[in-house]
């Protein structure tokens, strides 16, 4: 009797009656017709008759069926090891296993054939209840978060989530649902509240919200979608005394309710440091018909080419726009607006310090557009090929972009002229280190070329 641990994909010669392989057969012969182990693997056919799952306590037997189901379709031995193999990969991916194992053996018992096979998957389920403390200290504040997970809540991969933040100046808690569809990971429902505080000192403003939020993720042929919304009470307050009349003007309580929906299409090989692949992203937002007294109509777009080139560059350029249309003739929320500038645009320059300012603080602009052409290569010389120098790549980089208001009784010629003017430019080389798949870490040289305020000279960046 042969049993296979189906992590690895590589063809095991197995023997035994059940099988029908036996060991003489996979001797060489002088015969030149003997068919490869390999072969006589990929050849025999077989059945699976039984799929096991051992190790389950509360999940529900129902949402495994989904996920393991094309086991049962193997043909060959070397076709149920695959299918096993992605099997465990898509039962991981549900979140509320800490390992899977599998293990493929003959079928014993009153009804077994004599090719058939049991595969049983050994799962170990995560805790019922998990949790994390840590402290922050940036931005001249210190912070104390406490995180609680309830993973598989229900049995169905269902999963709460809990975060508190306790500051020297604000507090601030989240509480989140999530819920996949069986057998469609790709397809969930997530459901938020929260209450999150955040200081823009560019602006000179900080804003306070209390909301809550429903998003319907789901995947559509090439194409993924997401479908948001959004229903916000926002206090707007100045950060500084030095505040502009421009920001105290905005400051107050205001009420947004807003539908969103954003498609995307993906075909990098990696989010962090992609060599080749594509990525569009198309996102709308219309404020104001489901209540509040924000009122708009937000369009923005990102595009971004990758190439690989000789000697294991990668050749990389990006695009990225928006325009936002105030509905019913309201002004445009400071909240609300686009910004521009620093080093997840227009490098070089200060955080989002590119376009319309009032006393030294940004007010953000009502269309902008943004590109960039990038080329990474390997560290000269190649210094740690193979391990840990893979981490890092030198960046040479030239980026390009504006922001403005618009008024929006001149035609499109008149917007493209203004969206011209005043261009803010950059170029520079550095070194980029890249942190697992999370983020990467910039250190640059730039050399800003514009009207505003800049910053030339090197600059650290941390990038996600």
């Amino acid at each position: 009797m042969g049993t296979v641990h189906a992590k690895s994909l590589d063809p095991l010669p197995m023997h035994g009656r059940d099988l029908g392989v036996h060991p003489d057969d996979l001797m060489e012969t002088p015969e030149p017709e003997q068919e490869s182990k390999q072969e006589v693997l990929e050849n025999k056919d077989v059945v699976v008759q039984h799929v096991n799952i051992q190790g389950l306590g509360r999940t529900k037997e129902d949402l495994l069926g989904y996920e393991i189901s094309d086991v049962f379709h193997a043909k060959n031995l070397i076709d149920v090891m695959k299918k096993a193999h992605v099997a465990r990969q898509r039962l991981l991916r549900l979140g509320i296993f800490k390992d899977v194992e599998v293990l493929i053996d003959t079928s014993e018992g009153a009804d077994a054939l004599p090719n058939g096979l049991d595969v049983t998957f050994e799962v170990t389920e995560v805790k019922r209840l998990t949790g994390s403390y840590n402290t922050m200290v940036g931005n001249n504040e210190g912070s104390m978060v406490l995180g609680l997970k309830l993973p598989n809540m229900f049995g169905r991969a269902e999963k709460l989530t809990f975060q508190f933040s306790y500051g020297t100046k604000e507090t601030s808690y989240g509480l989140s649902f999530f819920k996949p569809q069986p057998g469609h990971f790709e397809r969930n429902l997530t459901l938020n509240m929260y209450k999150v505080t955040g200081q823009f000192p560019w602006s000179s403003l900080k804003e306070t919200d209390r909301g809550m939020s429903a998003e319907l993720n789901f995947p559509l042929g090439m194409t993924n979608h997401t479908l948001k919304w959004e229903g916000v009470w926002r206090e707007l307050g100045c950060l500084a005394r030095s505040a502009s009349f421009a920001v105290r003007e905005e400051s107050g309580h205001s009420l947004k309710s807003a539908l969103s929906h954003t498609v995307s299409i993906d075909s990098r090989n990696s989010a962090i440091f992609p060599s080749r692949g594509a990525l569009l992203r198309i996102n709308q937002e219309l404020a104001g018909y489901t209540g509040g007294d924000a009122s708009f109509l937000k369009e923005d777009f990102e595009l971004q080419l990758n190439r690989r080139l000789f000697w294991d560059s990668v050749l990389s350029a990006s695009l990225w726009g928006g325009m936002l249309y105030p509905i019913g003739g309201q002004p445009t929320c400071i909240a609300d607006r686009f910004y521009l500038g620093g080093p997840t645009s227009v490098r070089g320059f200060g955080m989002y310090s590119i376009g319309p300012q009032s006393e030294g603080d940004y007010l953000g602009g009502e269309a902008y557009w943004a590109g960039g052409l990038h080329l990474y290569t390997p560290l000269p010389f190649r210094p740690g090929k193979g391990g840990f120098g893979d981490l890092f790549r030198t960046h040479f980089f030239l980026n390009a972009g504006n922001l403005c208001n618009l008024n929006y009784g001149e035609g499109p010629r008149a917007h493209l002229q203004k969206l011209a003017e005043c261009i803010r430019w950059s170029y520079g080389a550095g070194i980029v280190l890249r942190l697992g798949n999370i983020a990467r870490l910039e250190l640059n040289y730039c050399v800003p070329m514009g009207v505003q305020r800049a910053q030339t000279g090197a600059t650290l960046n941390l990038v996600y």
